[in-house]
């Protein structure tokens, strides 16, 4: 059965918080890179993550999303699949702004169904290394590199823009990852992607990798970085610093085993440390984050750069104080939560200083004493220390507790109540 189709407009984008300006330290050049593009693969490689399906509405939601933010390709899917996947392709292609790109083997049935599915952008990729043309292909060099030229050429034949991907290309041995790029380059792909598909790469060794690259092809240079040894965000950078122009990434990182390189990561160290305006509206990021994280059934975990509840969050006393008087003290500077569309929190529990505990009593409408703040952050540090969480509820009966007066704007406020 056809689903039917839905038509969605960019929204114009509204003029975002831009980075503040820091000129010391290691913040005080940011011309390593001039262009970012992102390439999201969250309908697809994000898809791929264990245990995890999209449903067709959580796909043409997510997809709705990346293009009002402005991404600039949408890898939706690999339309071959089955019937589900081709229709969610389609359906993806028609209704978005952006490029849509649809996934291939080099097999004539995979790009077909691909340039059927109406997407902007076929994504053909074959197997390098030596271990998965032995292992997993059953093939040899030279008759996976015929396969490789004839499937680009087949899809530009068709007049849409297509990229390539040597598979694990980081494990490939170095004169036949030239031979095979210098080949499919010749049949007129339009990019090439350097997969890091087993996350063994390291910045500075997957920045030399990318230049050997870009000395024999005219093609434009993608890369896809996986996070096995927690290196994909970094390695991505590193592929920009080499000379690429674009990055696959996925929302909160996920994908294959421990993952891809994360959106909102390699979206905002691009904005922030490297001050490349990527067009996007980050101030979505978070509510992106969250979709993904409810429709994946991934969880999100605190820690996460930029989408984790402690991204922008203060307990320690000194960090808190510090904070209070100015953000910059304690944050990044060049990236505030107002950037992602987050809050700042500051946290009460075992760590809390006195100025967190006095501006929490004052924005409830306390006006403590300073021996009642003493008093009311003793009892705080006292009840966190049993691992209890603190909330307002719990501070306000501390408050109670301590005789802490309040205002007579609050106090009438709760009788009119």
């Amino acid at each position: 059965m056809q689903c039917p189709t839905t038509t969605w407009t960019r929204r114009t984008h509204r003029r975002r918080p831009r980075r503040v300006e820091f000129f010391q330290g290691t913040l005080e050049s940011t011309t390593e890179v001039d262009t970012v593009r992102i390439f999201d693969t969250t309908l697809r490689d994000g898809e791929q993550s264990p245990r995890t399906s999209f449903s067709y509405d959580d796909k043409r939601e997510i997809a709705a999303t990346l293009d009002e933010m402005g991404t600039h390709v949408i890898e939706a899917g690999f339309p071959v699949n089955s019937d589900a996947e081709f229709e969610a392709v389609s359906d993806i292609a028609a209704s978005t702004s952006v490029t849509t790109c649809g996934l291939a083997r080099v097999v004539e049935g995979d790009v077909d169904a691909a340039l059927d599915a109406g997407v902007e952008m076929v994504h053909v990729f074959a197997s390098t290394s030596d271990v998965q043309l032995e292992d997993a292909m059953h093939a040899s060099r030279e008759d996976m590199k015929e396969r490789s030229v004839e499937a680009v050429e087949r899809a530009k034949e068709a007049g849409v823009e297509v990229m390539f991907s040597p598979m694990d290309a980081t494990r490939t041995d170095g004169e036949y990852l030239v031979d095979v790029v210098e080949a499919v380059s010749t049949a007129g792909a339009d990019w090439i992607n350097v997969p890091d598909t087993c996350g063994v790469a390291t910045p500075s060794r997957f920045g030399d990798l990318i230049e050997t690259v870009r000395a024999h092809t005219d093609a434009r240079i993608d890369v896809h970085t996986h996070d096995d040894f927690g290196l994909a965000s970094a390695n991505a950078l590193a592929g920009f610093e080499a000379g690429a122009e674009q990055a696959q990434v996925s929302v909160n990182g996920i994908g294959e085993r421990a993952g891809n390189a994360a959106y909102e990561e390699v979206v905002m160290s691009a904005e922030s440390l490297y001050d490349v305006d990527t067009g996007i509206d980050t101030t979505r990021i978070t509510e992106l984050a969250r979709v993904v994280e409810r429709m994946s059934g991934i969880e999100t975990p605190a820690n996460k750069p930029i989408v984790g509840a402690n991204a922008f969050s203060h307990e320690s006393g000194i960090h808190a104080a510090g904070v209070i008087e100015n953000s910059d003290t304690f944050e990044p500077g060049v990236m505030t939560p107002e950037m992602v569309g987050a809050e700042r929190e500051l946290v009460l529990g075992k760590h809390t200083g006195q100025h967190s505990v006095r501006e929490r009593l004052v924005e409830a409408g306390f006006q403590p004493t300073d021996d009642e703040v003493r008093e009311c952050t003793r009892r705080v540090k006292d009840f966190g220390a049993e691992k209890e969480r603190v909330t307002m509820d719990v501070l306000t009966r501390f408050a109670s507790e301590v005789g802490i007066s309040r205002s007579e704007r609050i106090v009438r406020t709760e009788a009119d109540d």
